[in-house]
């Protein structure tokens, strides 16, 4: 190994290292922070004459993994779910971007093609920077973080037909200019493979079998890779298979000409329902973050600062004339896509700079003689001043657009005057079911809501509740949590929800807790917090699905609900086993003592189920009715538990399973003995 090398990685990790939490401390965000990084040891870069460019090329990987675990958080029917948005938003944003800056530089003396190209080129957003601020912020879920992703989505695919369109700008005159680059282009991401050099019904036929490939390689190869690997017990194996996938996928793409980001979000698309889904994101993300912030480094560095001097004011102002260009067009797409208040301005300020799709088009025009070389390297600095601005418009719009609509929108919790026995934490559609239902049965609630819209809608179907954050342990206070009996936690952020568990937990132990966990993991992390009476969201329709489905297959109604409170029993006692056990540090699969356990717990209760058989299955009464002695009979012979004298009573109709009692062990009021469901 070189000491150029181990200089050269010394210097990037020592810059990244140093401005990130500097950038951090000072609110400035990541991304400003290795954009900082990066420009401030270009000199040094210089001196050591490495080569930026192959480095950055190396370093665009990251793009590809960050959008493989963005793909991960989308289900299938999600993205069809988003085809008006991703289509309307970013086709419409891509075409009006390009024939406004294509108008832009007509204006400036350019000829037609030359300015489409430069339309074509500047019309593309930084998914890189976007993404990872969005991310950063959590605001990916937002409205105009949705909408945002949906146009860089539409960009990452409109790539390929620009591709194709580029060679047909060629300029003869340009040919001097071009000659010598066509390699260097070759060599960058998408401009290679063979997809440019075929035509006609030969290159869609390319497109398709590869993305075929990704596909049916998601669907039927990865698993059973996954499997053999895990055998091994090996973490670092299991590593290098997620690397291998993911590298795989982008050289596929790569070798037809593609976009291997592109085949990348589909890949992570296809494993958003697999069972390897957690541990593919856990291996990716360090390699994500170190090659990404090595990526914003290589932008900082390569800004000739030199040429950008020489002619500031035209750099600075083509610069600032692209950003607003882009902000108009995108503000008025949110104004007709109906996006509204801060969304508006986090979608149209977010996009505004150019990406660095643009340095591999602007490459692949100067290849192709489309763009003069020294409007090119002009063009090059205006895409790296975009995005070194980026993160100063995200700070604006944090610390400035962002506080007047909260002021415009915010109110005062209310003044809760009449306090209920029982605290409700989020109205949505699980809360919402338990405030009913307590009501229902007499009890008096307070409910606490932070959504001025969703309270509105409550108050119009007279429910009572209360506008204000339930996480503050003032409006706690103020809800009468000292005298309450019960808190019910439902709200939609996870850590938030965590901590509200560990301050009541800690500080009102007589309150009894109930909270929603939104999967096995949350579930953990709510047991350690302190709750023993926890709730898995979508635990209790899969149940009674399964009940039906027993019921459907001509299992007796009777045998159905016996099989399913064993199940519910089994499912609890699993939980309370494994949550000591539990490391969130390391997937659950690689967790020894964890997965020994589970695979203990999983064999005994397979056998129980194999010595109970189905002792009514030959029965073709399929409405519910008590059980007969017969029946019992039956039951006590085949091992079946049948559940007491609740499934006896004729007047209960057909049962409807529901939530098990979880409530604590007599004396208990937090629920200490109970299990969650």
């Amino acid at each position: 190994m070189s000491i150029d090398f181990l200089l050269l990685a010394f210097v990037f990790l020592a810059a990244g290292v140093i401005a990130v939490p500097a950038a951090a401390r000072l609110g400035l965000g990541s991304v400003l922070g290795y954009l900082i990084a990066g420009v401030a040891i270009s000199p040094l870069l210089s001196a050591l004459r490495v080569d930026l460019e192959e480095i950055q090329h190396f370093a665009e990987f990251g793009v590809v993994m960050m959008l493989f675990l963005v793909g991960m958080e989308l289900r299938p029917m999600a993205l069809w779910d988003m085809r008006g948005r991703l289509i309307g938003l970013g086709g419409l944003q891509v075409s009006a971007t390009a024939l406004l800056v294509m108008a832009a530089a007509l204006a400036l003396g350019q000829p037609w093609s030359v300015a489409l190209g430069i339309g074509l080129v500047l019309a593309m957003s930084s998914t890189a920077i976007v993404l990872q601020t969005l991310d950063e912020k959590g605001l990916m879920g937002s409205d105009g973080g949705r909408a945002s992703f949906s146009v860089l989505l539409f960009q990452d695919i409109s790539v390929i037909p620009i591709i194709a369109l580029v060679p047909l700008l060629a300029l003869p005159e340009l040919a001097d200019t071009g000659a010598g680059v066509a390699t260097e282009a070759e060599g960058h991401g998408a401009a290679a493979g063979i997809l440019p050099r075929l035509a006609g019904w030969h290159a869609a036929l390319a497109t398709i079998v590869a993305i075929a490939g990704v596909v049916a390689g998601g669907i039927y190869l990865t698993r059973h890779v996954f499997r053999f690997i895990e055998t091994a017990h090996l973490r670092e194996l299991f590593v290098a298979a997620t690397l291998l996938f993911v590298i795989g996928i982008a050289l596929v793409m790569t070798m037809i000409g593609l976009s291997p980001a592109l085949g990348a979000f589909i890949g992570g698309v296809v494993l958003a329902n697999s069972e390897y889904r957690h541990e593919l994101e856990s291996d990716i993300s360090p390699f994500r973050g170190l090659l990404l912030g090595l990526f914003f480094m290589t932008v900082g560095a390569a800004i000739n600062f030199e040429l950008m001097f020489a002619d500031l004011g035209a750099i600075l102002a083509m610069t600032l004339g692209l950003m607003a260009i882009k902000a108009l067009v995108l503000l008025t797409l949110a104004w007709l896509f109906r996006l509204r208040g801060a969304d508006r301005w986090l979608f149209g300020l977010g996009l505004a700079q150019a990406g660095e799709f643009g340095f591999v088009l602007l490459s692949l025009t100067l290849a192709n003689n489309v763009i003069p070389r020294e409007v090119a390297e002009r063009l090059s600095l205006v895409v790296a001043m975009s995005m070194l601005l980026t993160p100063l418009l995200f700070i604006f719009h944090d610390r400035v657009i962002l506080p007047r609509f909260r002021r415009e929108e915010a109110r005062e919790p209310d003044a809760i005057e009449e306090k209920g026995e029982v605290i409700i934490a989020g109205h949505g559609r699980f809360g919402g079911n338990v405030n009913r239902m307590l009501l229902a049965a007499g009890y008096k609630t307070t409910v606490l809501d932070y959504s001025s819209t969703q309270l509105e809608v409550l108050r119009a179907y007279g429910v009572r509740a209360f506008y204000g954050d339930a996480t503050r342990p003032d409006l706690l206070e103020a809800a009468g949590i000292a005298e309450a009996r019960m808190l019910v936690i439902a709200i939609d952020q996870r850590e938030a929800a965590t901590e509200l568990v560990r301050y009541v937990t800690k500080t009102y132990p007589r309150v009894h807790v109930i909270a929603r966990a939104h999967d096995d993991q949350h579930v953990y992390e709510l047991w350690a917090a302190g709750c023993r009476d926890i709730i898995r969201e979508t635990f209790d329709g899969s149940v009674r699905a399964g009940r039906s489905a027993y019921e459907a297959l001509g299992m007796h109604p009777f045998e159905a609900e016996t099989l399913t409170r064993a199940f519910v029993a089994d499912a609890r006692m699993f939980l309370r086993e494994l949550a000591p056990l539990y490391d969130p540090d390391v997937p659950h699969h690689l967790n020894a003592p964890y997965r020994d356990r589970a695979r203990e717990l999983q064999a005994e209760r397979d056998a129980r189920l194999a010595a109970r058989g189905t002792a009514f299955a030959a029965r073709s009464d399929r409405a519910w009715s008590p059980p007969t002695a017969r029946d019992r009979e039956e039951a006590e012979r085949a091992g079946l538990d049948s559940g007491g004298s609740d499934l006896g009573h004729s007047d209960r109709g057909v049962p409807d399973l529901g939530v098990p009692d979880l409530g604590g062990a007599a004396g208990d009021p937090r629920g200490r003995g109970s299990v969650p469901n």
